[in-house]
């Protein structure tokens, strides 16, 4: 979209997160004015994608920093380059306070994505053909956890458990079931589509009963865990990894958690095993946010995530849309559009043009497919930190209602459109 000619005023202002404007825009105007764009689109538009959020202005300058320009294959202290003295330091930093944040044994910070360190775990843990027990993807499951079309399914024996297509919720006595049948080496939990609450317990009694490693997967809830909002799988699992960029409010990386008696198996899986030299930028980002997520004030944050994913669910129900396990436990929502008889990727091309971003997403027992689903994911995490609570949370709900019912009726599209642009502009975002 361009509100630009809508808003002169408002547009004069926007970017300022773009370091050296000047600098872009006269070398490559071509790229300055998609980089202008997704400002805007940002700034005038509800994010209720699950996974994404809006990181501060300190974390957002050490991605920008000049640990871009550094090489540091290796670890602290162990590199084989020089110059890394400065490196070392930022990587410690992260390390000692993903440790602290968390209460873990061991943290790598050098994954660069949340399937890579997931990849990391399949080498530090398995042997290639050895069993892997996961979510199924269309249950709320991940790729990496085992899914046909990925490579955890092709370099491992896979076994998928479902959730209960009544409910929606896990049922621990199937999980236990397929283990006992299939005793898998590797049994993951974690999900990006469930709403529900993981009992890590259970997993990790599971894992034993039949001899498998227990991976927790926290990608989606890790600030609900650091915060004390969701239960702790660091007790209990032999790894737990996570993404940085969603609730974590970080850069687009990743970490991995271990129990000592697994540490060096880990950090010989990321480097050399999968990578090379880290991406110290991030590196140092990640140390930012960990910084921040230990402050007071993120839990509040994350205590209103959820009371803010509360009222968006209560609100959808009141409007008639189905909520997948009737409501939700952390920071996310699975509405279930069959009732309506709108597929949910014509919900979500729908919902763009009103400046609602959210994604098509299969439910359990979707009878379509999942180019074509039934539901769409919905999240409070980019709206609480841009200040929403839980007022606007039911404003969001009933005009997401509105163009859900009226998906071929432009004029209620428009007026959505209008109305949204209004609410964005009393929260501005800070670049």
């Amino acid at each position: 979209m361009n509100n630009t000619q809508n808003h002169p005023a408002e547009s004069a202002s926007i970017g300022s997160a773009i370091l050296d404007r000047k600098a872009i825009e006269q070398t490559d105007p071509e790229v300055f004015a998609a980089l202008f764009a997704e400002t805007e689109r940002q700034h005038y538009g509800l994010e209720l994608i699950p996974s994404e959020n809006y990181v501060s202005r300190a974390v957002l300058t050490a991605i920008g920093s000049v640990f871009t320009n550094k090489y540091s294959e290796g670890y602290a202290h162990k590199r084989y380059y020089g110059g890394n003295e400065n490196v070392d330091t930022i990587e410690t930093i992260a390390i000692e306070r993903a440790k602290a944040l968390f209460g873990a044994d061991h943290a790598n910070v050098q994954p660069y994505s949340g399937s890579p360190a997931n990849l990391a775990v399949y080498y530090a843990l398995l042997e290639p053909g050895e069993t892997v027990m996961g979510m199924a993807l269309p249950a709320g499951g991940h790729l990496t956890h085992g899914w046909k079309v990925n490579f955890s399914a092709h370099f491992f024996s896979s076994v998928q458990y479902p959730v209960d297509p009544e409910t929606g919720l896990i049922d621990y006595d199937v999980v236990w079931e397929l283990a006992k049948e299939h005793r898998p080496k590797l049994i993951w939990a974690g999900a990006t589509a469930y709403s529900r609450i993981f009992e890590f317990d259970k997993f990790a009694q599971i894992a034993e009963d039949v001899g498998a490693r227990f991976a927790a997967d926290i990608a989606h809830i890790s600030g609900l865990v650091a915060t004390g909002l969701h239960p702790d799988p660091v007790p209990y699992a032999d790894v737990v990894t996570m993404t940085t960029h969603k609730l974590l409010r970080g850069p687009r990386g990743a970490m991995i958690l271990a129990k000592e008696e697994h540490a060096r198996s880990i950090d010989r899986a990321v480097f050399p095993g999968l990578q090379g030299g880290p991406h110290d930028h991030v590196t140092a980002a990640i140390g930012v946010c960990l910084q921040e997520a230990a402050d007071p004030s993120y839990t509040e944050y994350c205590k209103q995530v959820v009371a803010n994913a509360k009222a968006l669910a209560e609100e959808l129900v009141k409007r008639g849309i189905d909520v997948v396990t009737g409501g939700t436990d952390n920071h996310l929502i699975l509405a279930d559009l069959s009732s309506t008889g709108v597929p949910g990727k014509v919900a979500q091309q729908t919902l763009d043009r009103a400046n609602i971003t959210c994604n098509a997403n299969m439910v359990p027992g979707d009878k379509r497919s999942a180019f074509d689903p039934s539901g769409i994911r919905l999240g409070s995490p980019a709206l609480t930190t841009r200040g929403f609570k839980e007022a606007e949370m039911r404003m969001v709900a009933n005009w997401l209602a509105d163009v859900v019912e009226n998906v071929e009726d432009g004029t209620t599209v428009e007026r959505v459109r209008n109305e949204v642009i209004e609410l964005c502009k009393q929260y501005p975002l800070w670049y």
